[in-house]
């Protein structure tokens, strides 16, 4: 998908030859990425510019030659850190994926992470490039073998076992419960309020409550689950103005404002590359 706004592009697609992983290429200069999580992992290299990535922790600024490493349900947003905003190569593998790369490559025990957001990784950064290359190739040997080498050599280097969830304190189960209840109720969600008398507490505690649980307010995290369940219904053949009355948004053009502000791309440009597979289209180099 490519755009005339100020030389911005991209290209949000999933390669067959490597199953469980998904990849984005673009250059960005105005776009931003509202809050929002995964449900997998995020590995991201910078090829020019800086990319600011605000975490929970604080913004760390994704420069050429380092690579971003993002835990999955990890909240985060990002933004352009110049004005001539950044360029670059990411590869969104599923926790799967990472978990089995993990287990036949690494001793590390239980559920595989990272320990750090971002690392100068001049190397690693060339891999996760190259992964791109191969798959817009139609090289699936290479693909995937590049993927699992880039893994690999970032879980030995940076990675970790995920902590075991400690027993839910009183405001924790609440905030699960209050998930639960948005995700039932995605197209017809209740108000904080009316939330918040189901569950016998009061508005700010359920929002206090939500925000340490999962890392953003009850209305921008129900926002990021509706733009889940529009991909999967996208990835299945139902059309934009369909998907986005099936999750709760107004309409279409509502559907398109958080799908892209999230996913990276316009949901019709995210459909139409479910249906290709291999790149067609005249893009810049990777």
């Amino acid at each position: 998908m490519a755009s005339a706004r100020d030389g911005e592009w991209a290209r949000h697609w999933q390669y067959p030859g490597v199953p469980g992983l998904d990849l984005l290429r673009a250059r960005y200069v105005r776009h931003s990425f509202a809050r929002h999580s995964h449900e997998g992992f995020v590995l991201g290299a910078v090829r020019r510019g800086i990319e600011d990535v605000v975490m929970p922790e604080g913004t760390i600024r994704a420069r050429p030659g380092t690579v971003v490493m993002i835990n999955p349900e990890v909240p985060h947003s990002a933004h352009a850190g110049v004005p001539e905003g950044w360029s670059y190569a990411t590869l969104y593998p599923s926790s799967g994926l990472v978990a089995g790369i993990a287990q036949e490559e690494t001793g590390l025990r239980g559920t595989p992470g990272f320990a750090e957001t971002i690392v100068e990784d001049e190397d690693t950064a060339q891999l996760i490039r190259a992964v791109h290359r191969a798959a817009e190739e139609g090289n699936a040997l290479a693909a995937d073998t590049l993927l699992r080498i880039a893994v690999a050599r970032l879980l030995r280097r940076h990675g970790r076992s995920l902590p075991a969830r400690p027993p839910l304190a009183a405001g924790t189960r609440t905030a699960l419960l209050a998930r639960e209840l948005l995700q039932e109720r995605m197209t017809e969600p209740p108000s904080l309020e009316q939330l918040a008398q189901e569950l016998g507490t009061s508005p700010f505690a359920l929002l206090r409550a939500f925000k340490a649980a999962h890392g953003m307010p009850p209305h921008t995290w129900l926002t990021n689950a509706r733009v889940r369940a529009a991909r999967r219904l996208l990835e299945a053949g139902t059309t934009p103005a369909a998907a986005a009355a099936a999750v709760g948004f107004t309409d279409q053009p509502h559907l398109n404002r958080h799908f892209t502000r999230i996913v990276g791309v316009p949901p019709g440009a995210y459909q139409r590359e479910r249906a290709r597979t291999y790149k067609t289209g005249d893009e810049p180099p990777p």
